[in-house]
């Protein structure tokens, strides 16, 4: 039975924290932000804030359950930050599904534990390492080397940095669409134009771009069958048809190819 929740994160600066940490009384987010930028990239060769200075505005799930299959973002204008990592771990504790992300265990994850403890989220199952769940010792969401979950850049690599790849180049590479819409860094200035809708679509185009490399993964690991593979393939086509989302339709419109592989 498969039971598995693939997810993505977009991020803006926690100018709240700049705020604090820094002491800017008075600024602006945006005049916030640069500074908090401007910080680090005197630090670093890169303006990239480290993790426990991003908040989060959208976490976007491929969840594969059972005989369903849905693509869906937690996070809009209405939603408080807790709101949305809140529900996030709920769904965790509900399902108790197989985590799958790219580069989960070095950015999402982190981001998602920092926010965790600042904001007040509880989330029993996901730090459960054995003592309410005896087989949480051996698999649990923690421990870097097992599959619950399985971030999935991580793993091809060999859990090697020098080996690791970008989302977008093994994608298109294995005849998926890649990047659609707009790059990570390109979100915090469309959410200060008030664009959420496409930053929500892009990270939902690349939680599917990680799931069908998962399905790939599971392929080339013994775990799915050719017709199995072929199946579920089907399946995601079928229900993003149904959908009718323009982003989706553009998903598959970049999905060309007919062949499961290159």
């Amino acid at each position: 039975m498969l039971n598995i929740l693939t997810f993505d994160i977009e991020t803006i600066p926690d100018t709240d924290g700049g705020k604090r940490l820094y002491n800017l009384e008075g600024l602006s987010d945006d005049e916030i932000a640069r500074v908090m930028f401007a910080k680090q990239a005197e630090l670093r060769d890169s303006d990239f804030l480290p993790l426990h200075l991003h908040r989060v505005i959208v976490i976007s799930i491929v969840m594969r359950r059972e005989e369903s299959f849905k693509v869906w973002s937690l996070g809009a204008d209405d939603a408080t930050e807790k709101e949305t990592i809140t529900r996030f771990f709920e769904g965790i504790e509900r399902y108790t599904p197989t985590l799958v992300s790219w580069n989960g265990s070095g950015f999402d994850l982190p981001v998602l534990n920092y926010r965790c403890l600042k904001l007040g989220v509880t989330a029993p199952r996901y730090w459960d390492v054995g003592e309410h769940d005896r087989e949480f010792k051996w698999n649990n969401y923690i421990n870097r080397f097992h599959y619950r979950h399985t971030d999935l850049m991580d793993v091809l690599s060999g859990y090697q940095m020098r080996g690791a790849v970008a989302l977008d180049q093994l994608a298109v590479l294995c005849g998926l669409p890649g990047k659609l819409g707009m790059d990570g860094s390109q979100v915090w200035g469309a959410y200060q134009d008030g664009r959420f809708d496409d930053i929500r679509d892009y990270c939902e185009t690349d939680a599917l771009n990680t799931y069908l490399l998962y399905l790939k993964w599971e392929f080339a690991r013994g775990t799915l069958s050719p017709a199995q593979l072929a199946k579920e393939f089907d399946l995601v086509r079928h229900e993003l048809v149904k959908e009718n989302k323009s982003h989706l339709n553009q998903f598959l419109q970049a999905w060309s190819t007919d062949s499961i592989f290159e």
